[in-house]
Order: structure tokens, then C-alpha cells, then sequence
């Protein structure tokens, strides 16, 4: 039975949005297209009706989650005021992020893979980094907007780097402790913690 077009327009939409968790969950390897498939509730054989390869899905399921990552922090920014870079810190470098990478930072739980995979992959990360940075630099102090540019690719840099050893260890204790330190290099001072929902994306 053909589908609508609106109806291929939402299943495709599904595969991108459950193809952006299980990425970052099981890595672009770690899971198959059946799979995949079978989680968003399609067959199969529908996949090659939306997309050409696994590469091409991705490279969007990439974008999707990058975009999905820069609308959370313009969101937590905005209502936070002032407070905007502990409050983004506290929620980044917590172990609730770290426990559900499924929806949280692309950049922590695929940039390593990323290298390995086709071209279209490190666009769209390299796509996703640049506003992702531009809004993070607004938090941080600075004379010039190319200094404050200078510190938040360093402090982001660290935040990733953070979070993929905090994942890594099998100790608790030492993971969170990774996590504050971290924290604690960008502001100065002991960051709060924060356990926010693990249904929102963290990065």
C-alpha cells in the first residue's frame, strides 16, 4: 500500500530522530540499519526509500542531533540570565549527561568516529561546532570577540574531552571527580551540580 506523501514525510522524520539517539547510544557501528529500522517502528526495506546509504543517514542523523544540542543551549542560556555558563556546565558535565549519551552531546559520543567515516559525517560536525561555539563564547569573558572565541573552544574542548574519560573509568568516584574538575577550570570556582532529565539533550 503507497503511503502519503505526508505520512513518508513523518516516517522518514522518525528515522532521523531514532537513528540521532541510537548513534550516540551504540556508535554509527555499534548498530545496523535493520535494526535501526525495527526500533522506529519500519521495515527494512523502507529505509532505501528515504535515504541512499547508512552513510548518508549519518551524516543527517549528525546535523539533527547537532541542531537539536544548539536549540537546548540557546533555550538554557536565555532563561538563565546571568547565570547562563554555570547553569550550562552544571547540566553538560553532570553525570546524568553522562549516562545518556543517547541524548546528549554528539561531539563526546561520536567526534572519535567520526574521522573514520565519509566526508558528509565530519561536515555536518564541523557544521554543528561553529554555531555551537559562537553561542558559547557569549558566556565567556573577553576583550575581543575573537579572545572569547580563543576560550570557548578551549573550555568546549575540555567539556568533551571530560565527559568521553568520565564515560570511560569504571570508577565512580573518579568519573564525577573528572566532571567537577573540568567544571571547575573554566569558571574558577566549584560549579553546582545538576541532574537534569535524561529526555533532553545535555550538550
Amino acid at each position: 500500500m503507497r503511503v502519503s506523501r505526508e505520512q513518508a514525510a513523518e516516517n522518514r522524520e522518525r528515522v532521523v530522530q531514532t537513528a540521532a539517539r541510537l548513534f550516540r547510544e551504540h556508535g554509527f557501528d555499534g548498530i545496523g540499519v535493520a535494526d535501526l529500522m525495527k526500533e522506529a517502528g519500519l521495515t527494512h526495506g523502507a529505509f532505501y526509500g528515504h535515504f541512499g546509504s547508512k552513510d548518508d543517514l549519518m551524516a543527517e542523523a549528525s546535523a539533527r542531533a547537532l541542531a537539536d544540542s544548539l536549540a537546548y543551549w540557546q533555550k538554557r542560556i536565555e532563561t538563565a540570565g546571568d547565570d547562563g555558563l554555570p547553569t550550562i556546565l552544571a547540566r553538560y558535565l553532570s553525570p546524568a549527561h553522562r549516562d545518556h549519551p543517547g541524548r546528549g552531546c554528539a561531539f563526546a559520543a561520536l567526534g572519535a568516529e567520526a574521522q573514520r567515516h565519509t566526508p558528509a559525517v565530519r561536515q555536518a560536525m564541523t557544521a554543528g561546532l561553529r554555531p555551537l561555539i559562537e553561542v558559547f563564547s557569549r558566556l565567556l569573558p573577553g576583550r575581543s570577540k575573537a579572545a572569547k572565541r580563543q576560550k570557548a573552544l578551549a573550555a568546549f574542548s575540555g567539556m568533551v574531552g571530560a565527559l568521553v574519560l568520565a564515560r570511560a573509568v569504571d570508577d565512580e568516584a573518579l568519573s564525577e571527580e573528572i566532571l567537577q574538575a573540568v567544571a571547575t577550570s573554566i569558571t574558577g570556582t566549584e560549579a553546582a551540580r545538576d541532574t537534569p532529565s535524561p529526555d533532553v539533550p545535555q550538550s
